[in-house]
């Protein structure tokens, strides 16, 4: 056992009394402080994000082609002034429908009649445009609304509009029978300065004829009055007269890709401008656009021919003596059954004020009347002519004929009835008819019988020749080669005197000699008498000496 085990064991100790103190007031850590400002900070910014933002609208596509929700920005004359928030695609899958935010100083491009369109590039016969999407990327553009209405919903445009609304000029309606070249962004010209653009056009409610839409700028909208005439620019206007061959055409951009030119007449005075949306008529080319407009409107005509009328089609000129007063409007054909066969009724247009008529003369219907029949009293007629030899086309032409049989003018139907007379190519038809005619009559069969009987003739006169020439050459020939056979003998016996070593030939050359020798004895001799004529009588000096 040990020392410390014999110990008594101590008492046990008591805890001390707790010390009671006054709780303190809890103070927050100075960690919590950090997500407090950063909530504040938050809650500021979204409060100045709701401020801030702008109206949301929406712009139906057809499709979602360069749009990226949270890429692709709103723009307006390159400022960014919204985003696009979200593309979806419509219910009926037809277009797509993009959300877009706009800013706060936007909000104006909310009005009812903005516009808005994608800018990408675009190839079209009015020019190239969007190129500079390529490094920046697809965007869409807006064009600010006039109206003070706001809208939410909105069809976006497939292409650039031609007319911004910012863009100042006039527009005005244009009605053509055909659309010809033209485009939307064709150019519009005045003495060949381009000073407007094609903006739009559409068939009109009748389907006939269509109208165009043109905005000319300011300031030459002024030059648009009410005697301005438009025409169509796209054409080469070619004319043939006495002074040679006339091109007349604009640039060469505006006849590949169409255009509108438009001018007042030289001989006009300068009228107020037009007002907006005036509506003007747009000719085929500029000639027929500066005509001067008939005083009297036109009278309708029915020519019926038994010819054909091939070449002729409506827009035909009617002429009279050179002069065009009126135009073919339609042909048509008729079934005569009392002559059991086809006439061709032609129905033209007459221009009163072309052929020198006024009102008085044609304003009465039995004045009208009364002209018409003393002028068919005297024998004017309508025929058809050909008007180009290498197109085969023909018109109309209104002339006298103091030959042709009488006639009357037919009052009795709606259109009266002109009579007319066969062309002159007709005319030519019958007379070659009438030649063939005459050549069947002649009798070709007993000519050629004749003509049979007379080389029969012929072919018996020449056999007995041939008998004749075969004997004479049997009798006579054996003579003749005899005669020929001493005339070669002869020739011979020439040529053999006529030798140039023949005896003949030598001797004559002698005798030629001596005769030379002899005359120039008989020069001297006379020579010698006539200076001494005295030896006749009394002999050579020189011989008496001697």
């Amino acid at each position: 056992m040990t020392e410390l085990d014999s110990l008594p064991s101590p008492l046990p100790l008591l805890p001390p009394e707790p010390e009671q103190r006054q709780r303190a007031r809890w103070l927050p850590s100075l960690v919590w402080l950090i997500p407090i400002v950063a909530a504040v900070i938050g809650l500021s910014l979204l409060v100045h994000s709701l401020a801030e933002r702008g109206p949301e609208i929406t712009v139906t596509f057809r499709t979602a082609a360069g749009l990226a929700p949270g890429k692709t920005p709103v723009r307006y004359k390159d400022v960014d002034i919204g985003l696009v928030k979200e593309v979806r695609l419509a219910s009926d899958h037809s277009h797509v429908i993009a959300t877009i935010d706009l800013s706060k100083d936007a909000e104006s491009f909310a009005a009812k009649d903005a516009r808005f369109w994608v800018m990408r590039p675009r190839f079209a016969t009015s020019g190239i445009s969007g190129l500079e999407t390529l490094l920046s990327g697809a965007y869409i553009a807006v064009d600010a609304g006039k109206s003070k209405e706001r809208g939410s919903d909105f069809t976006g445009l497939e292409a650039p509009p031609i007319v911004t609304a910012d863009s100042s000029g006039k527009q005005f309606v244009l009605h053509a029978a055909d659309l010809g070249s033209l485009d939307i962004g064709s150019p519009v010209y005045y003495r060949r300065v381009q000073v407007g653009q094609v903006m739009a056009y559409q068939l009109d409610p009748g389907g006939r004829d269509l109208s165009l839409r043109v905005f000319i700028n300011k300031p030459y909208d002024k030059l648009v009055t009410a005697d301005t005439r438009f025409w169509h620019a796209s054409g080469v206007d070619i004319k043939l007269d006495a002074a040679g061959i006339k091109v007349n055409t604009q640039s060469l951009a505006t006849v590949l890709l169409g255009g509108v030119a438009f001018q007042a007449p030289e001989d006009y005075k300068t009228a107020a401008p037009a007002n907006e949306n005036t509506q003007f008529l747009l000719a085929k080319d500029q000639t027929e656009a500066m005509k001067e407009p008939d005083e009297l409107a036109p009278m309708l005509a029915v020519l019926n021919f038994d010819q054909s009328v091939r070449g002729l089609s409506p827009g035909a000129p009617v002429d009279l003596r050179g002069v065009v007063v009126g135009q073919v409007r339609s042909i048509g054909i008729e079934y005569q059954h009392d002559k059991k066969t086809f006439r061709l009724p032609v129905v033209v247009e007459l221009y009163p004020s072309r052929m020198g008529f006024q009102q008085r003369d044609v304003g009465d219907d039995q004045h009208a009347h009364t002209i018409a029949e003393a002028l068919t009293k005297r024998g004017m007629r309508a025929q058809l002519r050909t008007g180009n030899l290498l197109t085969g086309q023909l018109y109309v032409a209104l002339d006298f004929f103091p030959k042709a049989p009488l006639a009357d003018v037919n009052f009795s139907d709606a259109i009266p009835e002109l009579p007319t007379v066969p062309g002159s190519f007709d005319q030519l038809q019958t007379k070659l008819g009438d030649i063939v005619n005459k050549i069947d009559k002649v009798p070709f069969e007993q000519i050629g019988q004749e003509m049979r009987t007379s080389m029969t003739s012929l072919d018996m006169m020449l056999n007995n020749a041939n008998k004749l020439v075969v004997q004479i050459h049997g009798d006579v020939a054996p003579q003749v080669t005899a005669a020929l056979i001493d005339a070669r003998k002869t020739l011979n016996a020439a040529n053999g005197v006529l030798a140039t070593n023949s005896p003949t030939q030598q001797d004559t050359r002698r005798m030629m000699q001596e005769l030379t020798r002899t005359a120039v004895s008989l020069r001297t001799l006379t020579d010698y008498l006539e200076r001494h004529p005295e030896a006749l009588v009394r002999g050579k000096v020189g011989m008496e000496t001697e």
